[in-house]
């Protein structure tokens, strides 16, 4: 890969962003990857803030915006994005989104997929439910996306141990520091390899 052309990446956001913190800070001094974009669903995401304090350009759009047009499309167009990134992002990517972007729309997914995953698994209800059925071990999944919540290809995964007094935010707390550790590392493996 040509060093002095790194590919640049855009993230989709929904909540805090501690993930995108993570990244943007990561692809700070990276000759493989840098974050060009973040784009919120609402303009209430923290990671917002943090993409600001960051220096990176952001982006807010509304469903409509997202599934009936194509102004999230001409975002990325715009900003010469190469990779999409999905850090705790809670919607469905539609499928223009999917077709521009093949193999290249990388998520985090806070369980060991393809156990706990679907639609409504996200955040505390993974977790939860990974509670409810005293799982001894939990962990957290990076992988391609496809037309379906939770399916695509599994680029990475990390396990964490779960005594039975764990809480589900016990659990989640511990799930996010594999997350924190594991997910810009391995956004720039796969850089690497494209």
């Amino acid at each position: 890969m040509n060093q002095s052309n790194p590919k640049r990446i855009a993230i989709f956001c929904s909540g805090s962003g501690s993930n995108a913190q993570k990244i943007m800070e990561h692809f700070q001094e990276n000759d493989f990857g840098k974050v060009v974009l973040l784009l919120a669903n609402t303009p209430k995401a923290y990671a917002l803030e943090r993409a600001k304090a960051l220096n990176v350009e952001t982006f807010v759009f509304s469903r409509t915006d997202f599934y009936q047009t194509d102004a999230v499309l001409e975002q990325l167009r715009r900003v010469e994005a190469d990779v999409l990134v999905l850090a705790g992002f809670l919607w469905l990517v539609p499928s223009n989104l999917i077709a521009a972007f093949p193999q290249r729309i990388i998520n985090i997914h806070p369980a060991l997929l393809p156990k706990f995953g679907g639609k409504g698994m996200y955040g505390h209800h993974v977790h939860e439910a990974v509670k409810a059925a005293a799982e001894t071990e939990s962990g957290m999944t990076i992988h391609l996306i496809d037309q379906e919540y939770d399916k695509g290809q599994v680029l990475f995964q990390a396990k964490c141990s779960i005594a039975a007094t764990d809480t589900p935010e016990d659990i989640g707390a511990k799930v996010l520091r594999l997350e924190h550790a594991h997910f810009a590392p391995t956004i720039e493996a796969y850089l690497k390899q494209m």
